[in-house]
């Protein structure tokens, strides 16, 4: 894996192109270590998370699964993955996947734990557990269905079938359905928008979008967040670069 940081955007590639960019165990802990360090960084505006070559992912690194998913420690592997896309989805900036070619497994649930996700014409998805025999994770099929919806998601968990970029698009599970080998530019184009924005109604903004897809209500804290962003400069500054026909520039308090 490698992470690039560049004026306020941060750029992480699943670099594994021997084994199709496989999440390995090691991987997972090294992008869990990086989302907890992002978490309270003001610089850091964007994250873009794409994988190296023609390959977004090939689903967790089946090769590392008799140590690193044995039937005695495939929960402690789950909770792995499933604290670090929480962390991802927890994070206060945007978070954008570019996904290319296969999206698959594991790769599949880091993509739906991206704010926004810019597919290529020929990726797709899979999930197909159900031809290796393991317990696919709950919680990552929960997100399965927010993401895609719980017919597409029975059909690729049930069926083990594949997913079309154009019908992911459909469902909207992708916002932005490019041609191939445009993923990357379209993800960056949007990560400079994203950057060119009020960074705390950013934040509250996801947080509720979370809550909401969650279904656990609106919390006091994200009540504060809305708060926080309506007694900021940032929100003066809107105001009067608005009345003065100008972009704002945001600061982020």
């Amino acid at each position: 894996m490698r992470i690039r940081r560049t004026d306020g955007k941060a750029e992480i590639v699943l670099d594994n192109p021997g084994r199709r960019n496989a999440i390995s165990a090691g991987m997972w802990e090294e992008l869990r270590s990086f989302a907890d360090s992002a978490q309270a960084d003001a610089t850091l505006r964007t994250l873009v998370i794409r994988g190296e070559g023609s390959v977004f992912s090939a689903g967790a690194d089946i090769a590392g699964f008799d140590s690193a998913r044995k039937r005695s420690d495939a929960q402690s592997y789950d909770d792995l993955v499933e604290s670090t896309l929480r962390a991802l989805e927890q994070l206060p900036q945007v978070v954008i996947a570019a996904i290319s070619g296969p999206c698959v497994g594991a790769g599949a649930s880091l993509a739906c734990a991206c704010d926004i996700r810019v597919a290529e014409r020929e990726s797709f998805f899979a999930v197909p557990a159900a031809r290796l025999g393991l317990g696919y994770d709950p919680r990552g099929i929960s997100r399965f269905v927010r993401i895609f919806g719980k017919g597409a998601t029975s059909e690729m968990l049930l069926l083990a079938a594949r997913m079309a970029g154009p019908r992911a698009f459909e469902l909207g599970a992708i916002h932005r359905l490019v041609a191939p080998g445009a993923s990357a530019t379209c993800a960056n184009t949007l990560a400079e928008l994203a950057s060119s924005l009020a960074p705390l109604t950013q934040r509250a903004a996801k947080a509720s979008i979370q809550e909401h897809a969650n279904g656990t209500g609106i919390s006091s804290a994200v009540l504060e967040l809305a708060a926080r962003a309506d007694a900021s400069l940032d929100y003066e500054e809107g105001r009067a670069a608005f009345a003065q026909k100008r972009p704002p520039i945001f600061r982020g308090r």
